[in-house]
């Protein structure tokens, strides 16, 4: 888990993604489509990918994508599309410091 905690550190949105996961695509998309540049951690690329995924899932997320947004892990790819629907995730995104404006 402090793997995890270091490698979301400071920055104001990352993903933990899989390079061949649709849904992982759609976030990462979705989130460009704000004017956000996520640091990805792509786990099926990288040498500890696995301890990165099991640490993942100690912390509560089980599936990929896992975005952390302003060093919280606010879920998956259902939990950012709820925030989509309710009008959430943009201004999320604008306390975090991942985008510059948002305009309601």
């Amino acid at each position: 888990m402090e793997g995890v905690t270091r490698l979301v550190g400071d920055r104001p949105l990352v993903i933990f993604s899989k390079s061949t996961c649709d849904m992982c695509h759609s976030i990462k998309t979705l989130l460009h489509g704000f004017g956000a540049n996520p640091t990805i951690y792509e786990v099926d690329q990288i040498a500890n990918g696995q301890q990165i995924e099991r640490a993942l899932q100690q912390l509560g997320c089980q599936n990929l994508p896992a975005v952390f947004i302003g060093g919280e892990c606010v879920g998956g790819d259902r939990q950012v599309m709820s925030l989509l629907l309710k009008n959430q995730l943009g201004p999320l995104l604008k306390r975090a410091g991942a985008i510059w404006v948002w305009n309601d």
